[in-house]
Formats: C-alpha cells, sequence, structure tokens
C-alpha cells in the first residue's frame, strides 16, 4: 500500500459500506418474476444479482444487443470486420460496485489493463498530466498542485480560498442545498483562477460528465471532484478492458444470468406499463412479460417515453410521472467518431488523452495501443485505429460534420495526424446522457418509486452517497435488486462507496 493511501486511511479515505447486504436467505424462499427494462450496466448488475439469488428475472433490450452506452457491435469494413463500440469508458478504481459485478466473469479483472497516464491537451498551453499522482488525497491534490503548470504559487494567493472551500467540504446534504442552484460555470468563475487553470484543471473536468458548465449544477460539479478526486483512496488511475466490451463483459455477463436461471432478450423494446392485483405486465414490440417487481434501468429519454406511454402509472406513481418531462431531457448531444488511417501517430502518444479548450473535441483515444483486435489489424495493415468523442457538442450538427471538425482540431494538437489518410471512418451523434442541470437535484428521482414493485436505475438516478457514470449505474442496478430481495425474504447484495463526505467537513 503507497504512503499517501496509509495516511488517507487515518484520515478516512476508504472505502465505505453503504449497505452491509445480508439479513435473508441466500435464495429467495418463494421466487417470484422480475422483469428489468434495459440491459447496459444498471440493468444487468440488477439482473445478475437477483439471477444469483433465485429469482427468475428477465432483461428485456431494445437494441440487438446488451451495454447501452458500454455497447460493442460489428462493423464491417473492406478488409474485414471489426468491433466498433459506443465510446471510450474509463474503468476507475474506486468504481466498487461495478467492480464487483465485474468479477462475477473474472474474479481477478485480468482483462482490465491499467491505463498509464492522464494528460489533458491543449493547443495554447503546455500539457496537464493528471495520471501518475499519488493514490490518496490530500497527496494527490497538493502533487498536483505543486507540478501543475496551470496554476502557480503566485496563482494560489490571488484565489479566493473561500470560494475554492466547498470543493474540500462536500457533503451530502449541504453541498446540495448551498450550490445546486448555482451553475459550474458560476463556481469557477468564482475561483478567480487564471484562464489557463481554469481549462486545464477544471473544465476539462466537468465536460467528462457529458454537460456544459454553464448548464451544470455546481453541487454536482463539487460531488464529481470529490468523487473521483478528494474522496476516494485510488485516485485518478483507471483501467480498460483489452478486448471489445461485448467480448470482455456483455457476453460473459448474460452468459452467468442465463446460468443462473436469468433470461435476456434482446431486440425487444418495452411500449407501456399495466398494474393490476397480481403485479405489473411489461407490454413489448413482441409481446407482453408478467412480474411482480420490475426495474426500469433506462436512459431518461428512452424512460421518460416508457412512463409517458403507461397511462396505469397517473395512479400508482403520480410523483414518478410528475417527474418525467424534466427528467427526461438529456444533457447536450455527444459525438463518437472511430477512424481506421494508413498510418500511426507518434509512439510516444498516450492511449488516452483529454483535451482543453478544443471547439469540439474533448478526448482521443488510441484504440490500436488498447485492445487487442485493434492492435492485430493496425499490425496487419501498419494502420492506426483512433476514436475522438466529443462529450458536450452542439444540437443539430450532423454526425459526418462532427468527424470532420475533431479530425482537423486533432491536427493542431498532434501535427503527424494531418499526414494520415483515413481509410474507414464510423461516426454517430447522440443525446442519451443525463443532464444535472441547476436545481435538478430536488426533484430527480431516486431508485424506489411510490409505485409498489417498481424502480430505476441508471447513471442519472439520484443516490445518497457520492457516485457518477458506470458506478452510478452499477449501484442503482444493485440496489434495485436489493429492495427486491428483501421484500422477497433474500439476502441483499453489499453496496459500497467512497469517503461519504470531503476532507475538510465537520460533522453536524
Amino acid at each position: 500500500m503507497a504512503l499517501s493511501q496509509v495516511v488517507g486511511r487515518l484520515i478516512g479515505v476508504r472505502q465505505h459500506l453503504v449497505d452491509p447486504g445480508g439479513g435473508g436467505a441466500p435464495r429467495v424462499p418463494h421466487p417470484v418474476p422480475a422483469v428489468v427494462v434495459g440491459g447496459g450496466i444498471a440493468g444487468m448488475s440488477a439482473a445478475v444479482v437477483l439471477a444469483e439469488r433465485g429469482v427468475p428475472v428477465t432483461v428485456l433490450e431494445a437494441a440487438p444487443a446488451l451495454g447501452g452506452r458500454l455497447g460493442a457491435w460489428p462493423e464491417a469494413l473492406p478488409d474485414g470486420t471489426q468491433m466498433n463500440e459506443h465510446g471510450f469508458h474509463a474503468f476507475f478504481r474506486q468504481y466498487y460496485n461495478w467492480r464487483s459485478i465485474l468479477r462475477r466473469i473474472d474474479p481477478a479483472l485480468g482483462f482490465l489493463k491499467p491505463i498509464p497516464g492522464y494528460p489533458v491537451l491543449s493547443a495554447e498551453w503546455p500539457t496537464e498530466e493528471f495520471g501518475r499522482l499519488p493514490p490518496a488525497p490530500p497527496a494527490n491534490l497538493l502533487t498536483l498542485l505543486l507540478r501543475s503548470p496551470s496554476l502557480r504559487l503566485a496563482d494560489l494567493r490571488r484565489m479566493d480560498r473561500d470560494a475554492a472551500l466547498p470543493l474540500l467540504t462536500y457533503d451530502p446534504d449541504r453541498t446540495y442545498a448551498e450550490f445546486d442552484d448555482t451553475t459550474a460555470d458560476a463556481l469557477l468563475a468564482s475561483l478567480k483562477l487564471p484562464d489557463r487553470a481554469r481549462a486545464m484543471l477544471f473544465e476539462v473536468f466537468s465536460h467528462s460528465f457529458f454537460n456544459h458548465e454553464a448548464e451544470m449544477s455546481a453541487a454536482e460539479m463539487i460531488a464529481q471532484f470529490h468523487f473521483y478526486l478528494l474522496g476516494n483512496p485510488e485516485g485518478l488511475a483507471f483501467d480498460c478492458p483489452d478486448e471489445d466490451y461485448a467480448t470482455a463483459v456483455w457476453q460473459p455477463l448474460a452468459r452467468h444470468v442465463e446460468k443462473h436461471g436469468g433470461r435476456i432478450v434482446t431486440g425487444t423494446a418495452a411500449t407501456g406499463l399495466h398494474r393490476d392485483a397480481a403485479g405489473w405486465r411489461v407490454e413489448t414490440t413482441d409481446g407482453a412479460y408478467d412480474a411482480r417487481h420490475v426495474v426500469l434501468a433506462l436512459d431518461p429519454p428512452a424512460l421518460a417515453a416508457l412512463v409517458a406511454a403507461s397511462p396505469a402509472l397517473v395512479e400508482v406513481a403520480p410523483e414518478l410521472v410528475a417527474r418525467m418531462p424534466a427528467f427526461g431531457r438529456p444533457g447536450p448531444p455527444y459525438a463518437v467518431a472511430r477512424y481506421w488511417c494508413d498510418g500511426d501517430v507518434d509512439p510516444g502518444r498516450a492511449v488516452f488523452s483529454g483535451v482543453s479548450r478544443q471547439t469540439t473535441l474533448d478526448s482521443v483515444t488510441l484504440y490500436h495501443r488498447l485492445e487487442n483486435e485493434p492492435r492485430r489489424w493496425a499490425e496487419r495493415t501498419g494502420g492506426s485505429v483512433v476514436e475522438l468523442h466529443a462529450y458536450a457538442c452542439a444540437a443539430g450538427v450532423p454526425a459526418a460534420e462532427l468527424a470532420e471538425l475533431m479530425w482537423a482540431e486533432l491536427g493542431t494538437l498532434w501535427p503527424e495526424a494531418t499526414r494520415l489518410r483515413v481509410r474507414e471512418l464510423r461516426a454517430r451523434v447522440e443525446a442519451r446522457a443525463p443532464a444535472f442541470t441547476p436545481g435538478s437535484h430536488a426533484w430527480r428521482p431516486g431508485v424506489r418509486t411510490e409505485a409498489d414493485g417498481l424502480y430505476l436505475a441508471g447513471d442519472g438516478i439520484r443516490t445518497e452517497f457520492p457516485s457518477a457514470l458506470m458506478e452510478r449505474s452499477a449501484a442503482t442496478g444493485i440496489i434495485a435488486a436489493n429492495h427486491i430481495l428483501r421484500a422477497e425474504g433474500g439476502a441483499a447484495e453489499p453496496v459500497r462507496s467512497i469517503r461519504p463526505r470531503g476532507l475538510l467537513t465537520r460533522r453536524t
């Protein structure tokens, strides 16, 4: 264990138990059927736990394959089929609940490989390195400040330290009460940082949550700053699969669920929910499924559309129905483009890089240095596989145009990219990520609804402990499963998180 982790543990920076689990039979005494709508991280996390405890669970996924925003699918190229993915995801080491689910398919998590470094690129300023920090706070924060080319001692003296204090005093109640109505942009402006420090240290961070800082809650940014940097003993280190997500994650998890008696149905969209004395009926494009319990593990627009198409919910879940119009409005569009090129970028380029202050481009991933199949393709052809991502881009711009803009912006950062010929391009633009707008925390739905046997899960669903992105999806899926298990006499799954409050937060 690193020295910073030892110090961190002494001041409470450690893994915390949110729900100890247990409390019932290893398997439910009287199995009752459950339906999970949505086969992404949230839905499959719920299904894994339910199936293991003997609940006859059916997963309904509208897409042809599992995964949601962690999905992967084959692309036919002129020289053979290659897997494509929805976009790069970092498997951070404080994703305790998601990693617990993944250990069902690989107890040692051997398919996850460490990604060295975490550079942030800029056309205006020197690269900022977020990787290779001590793993635990406060050592990681102090090291970042001492070595950062973007923030000098004189800048720290001029900084508004009172305005910065909320970043160190996260509290799950007070932070949202005081800052949820404020924008992240206003909070960053109040720090009085140099423009360079703001761009390189903070704006890249807020964009990673698929929201513009001018439209994102300051409380949510404080919470995520705590979750990723100041409240966990693992630091900003992360890993990634060495195979595509379908091969590494979804196919093994599907086999695991089916081995425990669960059923997975893809290519089937839920079209409505009905309630009677026996429980729920989920209408779909290919029939109906009856269940005592239902978990809706959908992205915000799909969840809002399903609720709107289910008039029965007006009586049994009026609060859920009332919240959906606002919740169903996603964050800004995001674009993902993958390029198969006839040459490679410089060998010293990082596998993953964040990008600051480009109009469109937010990150660069070199897939031929990350996953085995693109690596073999690059070795065979002498080429490279590059993925570019815009986390929050302008609405109404076609995917092909965004891909062209991102490639041009990459050329300003890595001049050698301008010499590459793009052999194949696959680009898309979507708007499915949750919005964390100012004031949204008060009406954001939680896992449990007021309707008996109906639960929600996903990365836009509210939790009472720090979480985000893939980890929030997995955690809410497990919590939804736990509600079902406890209702039916089964033992629940433990739920873990990071330090629940900031380093300088005083308990009241």
